[in-house]
């Protein structure tokens, strides 16, 4: 068993716990700047909700991104087995679906909005 076998897991298990104990000392760092500037804990608690509130157009259009590729991938398939087109269509298929499929979530999504 060579050295460097046993070396990189051990240096990645290292260089993922780091990254890790840095999130956690940035944010609690963040949290102790807030309390210093005389923030309760109900205005950083506000902060934080406002942060992360999901947007909820995010699943429309991850559906409709999931319903063009699926489709891409099936018109490929079909494509080869039944016309004998090259495997390299499907290639151009995905992403010329799933710009489709963006296009679609944008239409759509400008009419909720407007």
């Amino acid at each position: 068993m060579q050295p460097h076998e046993v070396a990189v897991p051990i240096i990645l298990f290292i260089m993922v716990g780091l990254v890790i104990m840095i999130g956690i000392l940035s944010r609690h760092r963040e949290r102790l700047t807030m309390v210093e500037k005389g923030m309760s804990s109900e205005d950083i608690k506000s902060i934080y909700s406002r942060r992360f509130q999901p947007n909820p157009l995010s699943s429309l259009k991850w559906g409709i991104l999931f319903i063009f590729g699926g489709l891409a991938v099936l018109v490929g398939f079909f494509l080869h087995y039944q016309v004998g087109t090259d495997e390299g269509v499907m290639v151009g298929l995905i992403p010329l679906f799933l710009g489709c499929g963006l296009l679609l979530f944008y239409i759509l999504a400008s009419k909720k909005a407007g």
